[in-house]
């Protein structure tokens, strides 16, 4: 037997079911590790690009050669440099080519599981892995909005403690290290990251300037603004950050008022917008030729035409709830 009759006899779902198997142990044990890396060692490696030290790389980064083969092509690229930003935001200790590896794992994984329960049809598989690619954007998007809105509100707790270390005789610097040590996480984190930058040499508007790339915080910029305006022209900082803290306040207290009121109307547009979406998978699978009479060659071009319109609908009902919603302060 040849290995060409050999192949012919291999069942395909087995081969499928193998590989999906293999896919669901490497992002359990991908998430596992990353989740567990020690936060002391994470540091050191990212410092590692600025000091020229082996003992800094760990034997986890030793021993994954595909990944950091990977990593290293997506890092000399456009796109590395905005998924590390977007990781960053979102304080999420992966590599770009490792986010790239668990989407293409994450796209495999739902297509082959739609494939299958959709009775193995290749429109299902391609639209489970287009969901498959964007669930790990969503989840990144979703930390991201959870960190700032938990960094804004601890930036008046951040001023006030400024504004006392000032007011006590403390540098700038001085001051700003005090809350990288008082202040709980993700603020501290981050000022930690800000003092050992300029401890490197890097000059503080650029720390500065690199915290709000990493924080994307309209507050934050405001306060940023403010240090760099007094470092230039001068003035009691202690009375601006003061200042800017009473204002910060009150737009953090308007902005809770305004987010209870607009809840409802934020989730009324993305419950709306999914329905018609989970209506027609569930039809799919329950009455497949029902739902198969849009691409039927009796009905022409009007049955995907009607798609069209209906997909153009539903993306202008989701974009125009969530436009009443946005309420800027």
């Amino acid at each position: 037997m040849d290995i060409a009759q050999l192949l012919t006899q291999i069942n395909p779902i087995l081969i499928l079911s193998v590989v999906g198997g293999l896919a669901v142990i490497l992002l359990i044990v991908g998430v596992i590790v990353s989740i567990t890396v020690d936060r002391r060692a994470t540091e050191m490696n990212r410092l590692g690009k600025y000091i020229e030290d082996d003992e800094l790389l760990s034997e986890r980064d030793r021993a994954r050669p595909l990944v950091d083969w990977l990593n290293n092509r997506v890092e000399r690229s456009t796109l590395g440099d905005r998924i590390s930003n977007s990781l960053s935001r979102a304080d999420l200790k992966f590599k770009p080519g490792e986010f790239i590896f668990f989407t293409i794992i994450s796209a495999a994984l739902v297509g082959f599981v739609l494939w299958y329960i959709g009775g193995k049809n290749i429109v299902v598989l391609l639209i489970g892995a287009a969901i498959g690619l964007y669930i790990p954007n969503l989840y990144v998007k979703s930390q991201q909005s959870k960190r700032l809105i938990k960094f804004d509100q601890q930036l008046p707790d951040m001023l006030n403690l400024m504004v006392n270390g000032l007011r006590a005789g403390f540098s700038t610097m001085q001051a700003m290290e005090a809350v990288s040590k008082e202040l709980p996480p993700p603020i501290c984190d981050e000022f930690r990251r800000v003092i050992q930058e300029m401890q490197l040499g890097v000059t503080m508007e650029r720390a500065l300037e690199n915290l709000l790339i990493r924080i994307p915080s309209d507050d934050l910029d405001l306060t940023i603004t403010a240090i760099n305006v007094q470092r230039e022209v001068g003035g009691n900082l202690a009375e601006i950050l003061d200042s800017i803290s009473y204002t910060i306040r009150e737009r953090i207290r308007i902005k809770g008022e305004i987010r209870v009121l607009t809840t409802q109307v934020m989730y009324s547009g993305r419950f709306l917008s999914m329905l018609p979406l989970f209506v027609i998978g569930i039809l799919y699978l329950l009455n497949r030729e029902y739902v198969m009479e849009f691409f039927q060659p009796e009905s022409g071009i009007c049955g995907i035409i009607a798609l069209v319109v209906a997909g153009l609908m539903i993306i202008a009902g989701y974009f125009a709830m969530n436009k009443l919603g946005d309420i800027e302060v």
